[in-house]
């Protein structure tokens, strides 16, 4: 499915001045960057501006900030860092994004320059996309380009807000996100497996009715496996539950059936009588959880079950953990599923967010089609809704 909207191959950057929205939102510990995925992601793009003459001033978020005022905890300066590190590039680094300072930092910018901006979020007003902070973010730049795909679904300030005043683009990272997560429901190579994790059927009842849809079987894996067992009338002990939703899941049981798409629920589990580091992992049958034991993985019959069906698929969506894989003795459900991936043949596109974590955890990354820099905006996108940060680019 082609992208529908501009990109920066059309539009003349020669000589200009190009504000870039990127998704550095990285971790950090000690002040150094512990996962540069998202800083390499936006590299292509940097990359072809600079060799096509543009000066380069570039925005991202980290972390939650309040919104009062500079954090130091949460500055930008390591990924400017990490950036200068991975390219080789002279890269500037300016600590003020809305004030005098970043007005003449980037008045000072020069063809092949890049300089990086603080946090947007260290203004409240970011996150409202105050036409202000739009007008100011505009004011640095001739051209706007959007590359950070993993804050397309906010309608915020330095997402959508500078399109209004100034020429706006996708970078190359939007572009081939959209497309390929937009292409694997269009047409997907059949057999089409797709695999939910996490923790709450509420937060992906969208995606889970979208796949019901256009799946051929749909795993499910993760606490909120255990929403559905209630909705078949087991007992699921201490495990996470909502019972709000038991109906919800129920009716999604139904729908999956009258559509010929095959649901797989665990058929065992790893559970512990505490969430912890030392909890100790008994295996029960899923109608045979105790009243005093919580459900933390999937078992041993389970994986295989679910190993057998990602071998047999020529396409798979993966977004989710199938248990607490955070703690080593509850991650071997989600490491067993990764690795059938892994070694499959098929196309395999990783959904973002926790799905993301656990690849890198278990060293997999480079065996994966695609790995989705961003899981709320994949998410949205799965579910068939336009992204605001998307929607504001110039058509193509």
């Amino acid at each position: 499915m082609a992208f529908t909207k501009k990109t920066v191959r059309d539009i003349d950057v020669a000589g200009k001045k190009v504000i870039m929205r990127v998704d550095f939102n990285v971790p950090l510990k000690d002040g150094v960057v512990t996962d540069d995925t998202r800083v390499r992601a936006a590299i292509p793009t940097i990359k072809y501006l600079k060799e096509q003459g543009a000066g380069i001033i570039l925005m991202s978020h980290l972390g939650r900030p309040k919104g009062d005022g500079p954090e130091p905890a949460l500055t930008l300066k390591p990924a400017a860092d990490k950036l200068a590190e991975l390219t080789g590039y002279d890269v500037q680094f300016c600590d003020d994004t809305y004030g005098e300072k970043a007005a003449a930092a980037c008045a000072a910018v020069k063809p092949g320059d890049i300089l990086v901006l603080e946090n947007v979020r260290f203004l409240k007003a970011e996150k409202k996309n105050d036409p202000e902070v739009a007008k100011k973010l505009a004011s640095y730049a001739d051209i706007f380009v959007l590359d950070a795909f993993g804050t397309a679904h906010r309608a915020q300030g330095s997402v959508v807000g500078p399109a209004a005043y100034i020429p706006a683009v996708a970078g190359f990272l939007l572009e081939k996100e959209v497309d390929t997560l937009t292409g694997i429901f269009a047409d997907p190579d059949r057999p089409f497996v797709a695999v939910v994790g996490g923790s709450k059927v509420s937060s992906k009842i969208g995606v889970l009715d979208h796949l019901i849809d256009s799946a051929d079987t749909l795993i499910i894996g993760g606490g909120m496996a255990y929403t559905f067992f209630l909705a078949k009338g087991y007992s699921v002990g201490k495990s996470l539950q909502e019972p709000d939703w038991i109906e919800r899941a129920g009716e999604m049981l139904k729908k999956a059936e009258a559509k010929g798409c095959q649901i797989l629920l665990p058929i065992d589990n790893v559970c512990a009588d505490h969430f912890g580091e030392d909890a100790e992992g008994v295996v029960f049958d899923s109608d045979k959880i105790p009243d005093d034991m919580m459900g933390m993985d999937i078992g041993p019959k389970t994986t295989e079950l679910y190993c057998d069906a990602v071998k047999k698929a020529a396409t798979v969506f993966w977004n989710g953990p199938m248990g607490v894989f955070e703690i080593d003795q509850f991650a071997k459900g989600t490491e067993a599923v990764a690795r059938a991936i892994a070694d499959s043949e098929c196309t395999s596109i990783i959904g973002g967010g926790d799905s993301v974590a656990a690849i890198n955890k278990f060293g997999l990354a480079d065996k994966m089609s695609w790995i989705s820099t961003g899981g709320g905006a994949s998410m949205e996108l799965v579910e068939g809704k336009a992204l605001p940060g998307v929607e504001a680019l110039l058509d193509a």
